[in-house]
């Protein structure tokens, strides 16, 4: 039922559009891409930069981009499942700012560009679910930050995507939610083989090819719009932009305002552009900043802006001459022997490898110095008190008290804070009060979906006491970031003199969370999507996206930005999804 009223609202607002008369220039004569209106410019892979000079030039108008946006959703969706609600307002919007334009006045650099938003962030006047039933009719009373400065901007808000329900904070082990699913939206698939799972263990409409992490890139890499919003708190918004080829930013917590976002832990949650170029990542990096700290949020106090919070200053193809590159060795690319357990964990597969391999020569092509090995200290620490690998979040039912000693209480405890506090700015709103009301709503809806994979996560937060257990939540949060950061990155790069470290695909987002450090991921390669256990002998699993990652201390995405923009440039790998 979601999916159709989805589709019908795009048909509808498409149909408005044609009942207006709006008719592409005489002068556009190329054939349109499928999905496309008659027009010589598509949206299809187009950049920011590209539509913003197409519009400058009156080639396009934002109805155009919006009119295209709407018919590659209402063409692809019911294959992807991108989109968990269409702005029904878009081409008005639209029209607004082009009539703006014909005015002289332009608000900003993503003035009438369709821009996607997670659907756990704020917004006015289209609902914000975050994925789970009891949210399902929440519209909130204000919009995030981030929303109010994307408006400012001139972007248009075109829709909300799919979304792992909550975050990813609704249930661990025993049943995993997997990545992209949620009681409202259901599953997101991977333009890259929008097939489902069809092993018997797992054919339960997931997808194939995973799509990565709580945020969804699906539709950016499917251009159903310019770039989106995702959110992170440990791996959301790289593992996605991994696995939809994606560029994208997981900026320093606190680079951009939080308030008005659903929450799990302010510890590590932080929002992000996710973009199919560096370039377009950089210009919406610079619109979700405020040029002054938001004072609903302190952590915004944590970074100076850069002049008119313009990143594409730093966006230099000659960025990588003398950057000094680390790589990461143990764990990360090889696996290690972790203290306490038997066998190695940790490494990359043959072909991963490969990718790697090909990525540092890229590297050192462009004149970047490598320094290899640059491993991480608590990685290889022999106590296991010390060692970062032997210590991690708690999660499923296996961590509820009593049974959390070896392992960090930072998510549950902050999930079962910062959610109330959430909950309490909705006011009226609300539809429920507590973390403990959600956890009675999803017990009383089971039948219409709440549960499908349980409710774990909730389960072990809400039997946390914010005040006490603040001692052991200050104690486990203070291990963090002596095992991530002190101990950990920066131990890394100030031993080495390092610009950057350099992970495999999403696989330094852990590390980097901890201590709410920046990362920028490029698009780079592709390797078999080969899981275990394997597929069913005639199912032609097609290659699966996989990135590189550039990985700094805190404020550094001027730098990573630059690091990341000559890596992209000298190497151009990504492709778009074999979708035309």
């Amino acid at each position: 039922m979601r999916r159709t009223r989805t589709l019908f609202l795009g048909l509808l607002v498409i149909a408005a559009a044609s009942m207006t008369g709006a008719q592409a220039p005489a002068s556009r004569t190329t054939s349109p891409r499928p999905g496309a209106p008659s027009s010589a410019f598509s949206v299809v892979e187009a950049t920011i930069p590209e539509v913003q000079a197409a519009m400058a030039a009156g080639r396009v108008t934002s109805r155009d981009l919006v009119t295209q946006s709407l018919l590659r959703i209402a063409t692809y969706d019911k294959l992807l499942n991108a989109t968990m609600t269409v702005n029904p307002r878009a081409l008005e919007e639209a029209d607004a700012r082009d009539r703006e334009r014909r005015a002289g006045k332009v608000r900003g650099p993503l003035h009438g560009i369709p821009i996607a938003l997670k659907d756990n962030i704020h917004t006015t006047d289209i609902r914000t679910t975050g994925g789970a039933l009891a949210f399902e009719r929440l519209v909130p009373p204000y919009d995030a930050t981030l929303t109010r400065h994307l408006r400012e901007a001139g972007a248009i808000i075109i829709a909300k995507t799919v979304m792992t329900e909550l975050a990813n904070w609704i249930a661990g082990s025993p049943t995993p939610m997997p990545g992209n699913y949620s009681a409202v939206g259901g599953y997101g698939m991977n333009p890259y083989d929008p097939r489902r799972d069809p092993r018997e263990a797992t054919a339960d409409g997931r997808p194939a090819l995973g799509t990565g992490g709580s945020s969804s890139g699906i539709g950016t890499a499917a251009s159903f719009w310019a770039a989106s919003v995702g959110t992170e708190t440990s791996g959301s918004i790289l593992s996605p932009a991994n696995q939809n080829m994606l560029a994208a930013v997981k900026p320093t917590v606190g680079r951009i305002s939080r308030y008005g976002i659903i929450p799990i832990t302010a510890d590590q949650d932080t929002a992000g552009p996710m973009a199919r170029t560096v370039t377009d990542a950089a210009i919406l990096l610079g619109v979700l900043e405020g040029a002054t700290p938001d004072p609903h949020d302190e952590a915004t106090k944590a970074c100076t802006p850069p002049p008119g919070r313009d990143y594409t200053r730093f966006l230099r193809r000659d960025g990588l001459k003398g950057a000094r590159i680390g790589i990461p060795r143990a764990f990360f690319y090889n696996e290690v022997k972790a203290p306490g357990r038997e066998r190695p964990v940790g490494g990359l597969n043959r072909e991963q490898l490969a990718v790697m391999e090909e990525a540092i020569a890229a590297l050192k092509a462009e004149g970047a110095v490598i320094v290899d090995p640059a491993d991480i200290p608590s990685v290889l620490e022999a106590d296991p008190g010390k060692n970062f690998l032997s210590w991690g979040m708690c999660s499923g039912a296996g961590s509820s008290k009593g049974h959390d000693a070896n392992c960090s209480v930072v998510f549950k405890y902050g999930m079962k804070r910062d959610f109330n506090a959430w909950l309490a700015t909705l006011g009226e709103a609300a539809p429920v009060k507590s973390l403990t009301e959600l956890r009675l709503y999803n017990l009383a809806h089971v039948r219409a979906g709440a549960l499908r994979y349980g409710q774990s996560n909730l389960d072990i937060s809400d039997e946390m006491d914010v005040e006490a257990d603040r001692h052991r939540y200050e104690a486990d949060r203070a291990k963090d970031l002596l095992l991530s950061a002190t101990n950990g990155i920066d131990a890394a790069m100030k031993t080495h003199r390092l610009d950057a470290l350099l992970f495999p695909g999403a696989s330094g987002a852990s590390i980097a969370a901890k201590p709410g450090y920046p990362t920028v991921i490029v698009p780079f390669g592709l390797v078999p999507n080969a899981p275990t256990p394997p597929f069913p002998a005639g199912f032609d699993a097609r290659p699966s996206p996989f990135g590189v990652s550039f990985t700094g201390m805190a404020c550094s995405e001027p730098r990573l930005l630059e690091i990341a923009y000559a890596f992209e440039q000298a190497t151009k790998k990504r492709i778009p999804p074999p979708l035309e």
